[in-house]
């Protein structure tokens, strides 16, 4: 297995080296782990997000490469706004050769309660804040010859998360439009693909695994034993943003830890119990 080395560092193997990377919701767990994946791999990288003070604090926590990472204010539901970074990032730094779409919102709601203007907000940041930012950035892929988006969704992009409002329609319209993207820009050179996390642990959701038993059940149902970490979510970013993914287009990559395929596992059997197919197989 090629690694790197002092005389290949990740980011030649990864060929990222100064190139211009922006990052939607760089303000929470997921983005600000991506933006210092990214900057340890040589990358240039603005750091987008409506909330100032948090991207103020990824920023500081960037600080030993500063040269290398700058916050950018913007809010992904206006076009302005995303035009007025996209300005800000070219000026300082060239044409962007990486989107990262991360920004999202989350709230629970019955479909049958859910209010037609919480609907649109939460689409608004899903779906087609999504939409802008890659016609915005992905203008500026095209004419540098080419650039790559990846897209966060989530494992309920597939499977219906209940009584989370619009989030997992907003999730499967996001591959969706990657997949669109990547067929109509393949030709200009630019690549899309989607990264679908299942349970992971950040600040908002810290509060559900402070009950061990329920972290236990939760660990127990992923075959990896474990729930994931933004850096897992962000490894399978920079293998889609790299050089070494130049042949993929218009994919989703499940970071679940097997999580998807275990579900008949989950179902009762009769006279079954895993603990005895595991012994029969030792």
């Amino acid at each position: 297995m090629t690694s790197s080395t002092p005389e290949q560092p990740l980011g030649g193997w990864l060929g990222l080296n100064d190139r211009t990377c922006v990052i939607t919701g760089a303000g929470g767990d997921i983005g600000a782990e991506i933006a210092r994946q990214l900057v340890d791999a040589g990358a240039r990288v603005a750091l987008l997000d409506r909330n100032e003070e948090r991207l103020a604090t990824v920023l500081a926590g960037l600080q030993d490469t500063s040269d290398k990472a700058m916050a950018v204010p913007c809010d992904v539901t206006s076009a302005a706004s995303v035009q007025a970074a996209a300005d800000k990032v070219q000026a300082a730094w060239g044409g962007t050769a990486l989107l990262v779409n991360n920004a999202a919102s989350l709230y629970a709601d019955a479909v049958m309660d859910i209010a037609l203007d919480k609907w649109n907000q939460l689409l608004a940041v899903n779906l087609s804040g999504y939409l802008t930012c890659a016609q915005v950035f992905g203008r500026q892929m095209i004419a540098r010859g080419g650039g790559a988006m990846v897209h966060i969704a989530s494992i309920s992009g597939s499977v219906p998360q209940p009584y989370s409002g619009a989030y997992s329609v907003s999730k499967a319209g996001v591959k969706m439009l990657s997949q669109l993207l990547a067929v109509e820009l393949g030709e200009q050179g630019v690549r899309s693909n989607v990264v679908s996390p299942a349970m992971i642990r950040t600040q908002m959701s810290e509060v559900i695994y402070k009950d061990p038993a329920v972290r236990l059940r939760r660990e127990q149902i992923v075959p990896a034993g474990r729930i994931s970490t933004p850096a897992d979510i962000a490894s399978a970013v920079l293998f889609l943003a790299s050089d070494r993914a130049s042949y993929i287009s218009g994919q989703e990559i499940l970071v679940d830890g097997g999580l998807t395929q275990a579900w008949l596992s989950l179902i009762p059997r009769p006279g079954f119990q895993k603990e005895d197919a595991a012994a029969s197989v030792a």
